[in-house]
C-alpha cells in the first residue's frame, strides 16, 4: 500500500513508489506456514556520497540463524509496536543507528515467508530525508553497516548466481561494499531494482559456488 500521507522524494523514486506494492511473490518463496512469526525489514533509500544508494547491515556470525549474512535492517514484530512500520523504524535505529523521525516511509511491500526463520516479512520502503550517521548498534548481532550505492548493485559486473557445492542452485547475487549479498536479502534487492526501473542486464549464468566460510556459518558446514 502507497501511504496517502507519504511527503515528497526524489523524482528518482517515483516509479519504484507505484510499482513496488504491486510487486509479485517470486515463484521460489515457499507458501506461508501456520505460526509464521511477523517480522519486518526497511528498505532505506538515500542520496549518498556516490550517488542514491540502498543502507544494508552484515549480521554477526555469532548468530544462530542467518549468521554473517547481509540483510536489510529489520526483526519481528514486538507486541509494543503499531505494525510492520514502526518495528522496520524501531530495529533500523537499534541495529544501525537509523533516527526514524529523518524516514519518510513511502511503501509497504507484499510480505515474503522466510522459511529458513519461519518469519512472514513485510518489507518497509522509506525515503531518508534526513540522514543520521550509522553504525552497528547491537555488536552480538550486527557486524557492519553500508550505505550501497544503487550504481553499483546494478553493475553486471558484480552479479551473479550463487550456488550450493551440491549443485542446487541458490539464486541471484551481489557482490558490493565488501560483501557477497545472496538469499533472502538478493532476491528481494533483485525485486526492487526491477521496479524502480534501475536494473540492468547481467549475465545469469555467471554462476559460482557459495564460499566455504559462508557456507559454514549459513548450513553448517
Amino acid at each position: 500500500m502507497i501511504d496517502a500521507a507519504a511527503p515528497s522524494y526524489p523524482a528518482w523514486l517515483e516509479r519504484f513508489v507505484h510499482e513496488a506494492p504491486l510487486m509479485q511473490v517470486p515463484e521460489d518463496v515457499p507458501p506461508v506456514a501456520a505460526g509464521g512469526r511477523r517480522a519486518a525489514v526497511l528498505i532505506l533509500f538515500g542520496d549518498g556520497p556516490h550517488g542514491p544508494d540502498v543502507l544494508l547491515t552484515e549480521r554477526a556470525a555469532t548468530l544462530t540463524k542467518h549468521a554473517g549474512q547481509p540483510a536489510f535492517p529489520g526483526g519481528r514484530i514486538d507486541p509494543g509496536d503499531d505494525g510492520p512500520v514502526a518495528a522496520a523504524l524501531r530495529e533500523a535505529q537499534e541495529e544501525a543507528g537509523v533516527v526514524p523521525s529523518g524516514v519518510d516511509v513511502l511503501v509497504t511491500l507484499p510480505e515474503l515467508y522466510l522459511s529458513h526463520s519461519e518469519h512472514l516479512v513485510t518489507p518497509v520502503a522509506g525515503w531518508w530525508r534526513e540522514p543520521s550517521d550509522v553504525a552497528p548498534g547491537h555488536p552480538g548481532e550486527v557486524a557492519t553497516v553500508a550505505r550501497v550505492p544503487i550504481a553499483e548493485l546494478t553493475d553486471p559486473a558484480n552479479r551473479l548466481t550463487i550456488r550450493h557445492p551440491s549443485g542446487l542452485r541458490l539464486g541471484p547475487a551481489f557482490r558490493v561494499g565488501g560483501m557477497l549479498v545472496w538469499g533472502f536479502t538478493a532476491g528481494l534487492l533483485t525485486a526492487v531494482l526491477t521496479a524502480g526501473g534501475w536494473d540492468r542486464p547481467w549475465d545469469p549464468g555467471h554462476v559460482e559456488d557459495l564460499p566455504p566460510e559462508v557456507l559454514s556459518l549459513s548450513f553448517g558446514g
